[in-house]
């Protein structure tokens, strides 16, 4: 028998709200419990689900708990701290069958679950999803308390355009498949029905959620096949930070002539202030490219970094402005995925000093960098593999029979 003082719902709600009004503050718990505090206040509670700012109240509401036994006392106050938050929180995402585009608004929701995946995929965040939603006309809905579920369109490239451009297609491509994910979980045997129904395939299958339910899908005629173009590149961080050993000869060489070529650089993280610096930048990139690629969605994500719970650093090289770098953390903060990376042509071995200087700056609990997909480009896939990847992030395809 458990002794101590009980805690009601309306007791609980009143130390949330006291809470809720101590004064804005970091707090230390978030770097030991490897999270990215991005924000050092809260005003309301539907701000409590920005993930990074959570840890610092569930903290404060565990100890005001007078249960004598730790573990029963954080059980109690992880259940009554969330449903007070989603008994607070009408949902924006509509439950399945109905869709809705995804926006700006949604990230409050969408946020705080899709960084506790399992797996890390790269696609997987608010910010990537948000960022190419005119890309892939990406519309949500949600099976409640169970996962959401993301309808898109896979547009082919249009000729010359390279294969991550964030533009949507354009009149006369190719016919567009339709895709539906999941990710956060497998959904029943009767919705995955009717998603067959409307989409052409279920794309972007983790590991962690195929693995253990692949034969009970197989019997239901959904047929799986690895998704080589779309996997995650996955580096260690102390590789990438230290490039050891004869296999990275060749990068520390190009990171040593950026050294020994441009003796006056500088680093600084990404600030609001820093923003029309990388967004010059941007610019200048693009001229030397002679293509768009990824610039809308860049630009995007340069704008609203903070909203998107998005870090960074910027680098100018002999007092120019050269390269910056933009990213977030995955897989429960045990993993960084870098979403951009940007460097002018003019300063030999940037991208190799750039790649290696982030990741030695980045805290040493990230044990993982995702450097994202190939999409199939040859060209953008060898370079990767210089780099020596230790595993990649799966990802599978589903096919219902007959397709």
């Amino acid at each position: 028998m458990i002794k101590g003082k009980k805690v009601s719902g309306s007791g609980a709600t009143y130390i949330l709200k006291n809470l809720l009004t101590l004064p804005s503050r970091r707090c230390e718990l978030c770097e030991k419990n490897r999270l990215d505090l991005r924000d050092n206040s809260v005003s309301c509670l539907s701000s409590l689900a920005k993930y990074s700012v959570f840890c610092c109240f569930y903290k404060e509401f565990v100890r005001k708990l007078k249960f004598p036994n730790k573990s029963i006392r954080i059980t109690i106050a992880f259940k009554m701290f969330f449903g007070i938050y989603l008994r607070q929180m009408q949902s924006l995402i509509p439950e399945y069958p109905d869709f809705a585009p995804i926006s700006y608004e949604l990230r409050t929701e969408m946020h705080p679950q899709l960084p506790m995946t399992l797996d890390g995929v790269s696609e997987y965040t608010f910010a990537n999803l948000f960022l190419f939603r005119r890309r892939y006309r990406y519309r949500i809905s949600r099976i409640q308390n169970k996962t959401f579920i993301l309808s898109g369109i896979q547009p082919p490239p249009s000729p010359g355009e390279p294969l991550y451009s964030a533009e949507p297609e354009k009149q006369g491509s190719p016919p567009s498949k339709t895709f539906f994910c999941t990710p956060c979980a497998v959904p029943g045997r009767g919705i995955l029905t009717e998603l067959f129904k409307t989409h052409d395939y279920w794309k972007g299958i983790p590991d962690s959620l195929l693995t253990p339910s692949r034969d009970r899908l197989e019997e239901w005629g959904i047929v799986f096949s690895e998704d080589r173009d779309n996997s995650d590149y996955l580096y260690l961080r102390t590789d990438l930070a230290e490039l050891p050993g004869k296999k990275y000869h060749k990068k520390r060489n190009l990171v040593n002539q950026f050294y020994n070529n441009y003796a006056v650089w500088e680093a600084k993280p990404l600030t609001a202030e820093l923003v029309p610096v990388a967004l010059e930048i941007l610019e200048k990139w693009r001229d030397q490219k002679g293509f768009d690629g990824d610039f809308v969605a860049a630009t995007e994500a340069l704008q609203q970094f903070e909203g998107l719970f998005l870090r960074g650093m910027v680098y100018w090289v002999e007092g120019k402005p050269a390269a910056w770098c933009l990213g977030e953390r995955l897989a429960r903060g045990r993993m960084f995925a870098i979403h951009f990376e940007k460097a002018l042509e003019e300063f030999k071995g940037l991208y190799q000093f750039v790649n290696q200087h982030y990741a030695a700056t980045l805290p040493r609990y990230y044990i993982h960098i995702n450097r994202e997909q190939d999409l199939g480009d040859e060209g953008l896939r060898q370079a990767k593999m210089t780099y020596r990847p230790c595993g990649f992030v799966r990802k599978f395809k589903g096919l219902w029979q007959g397709n």
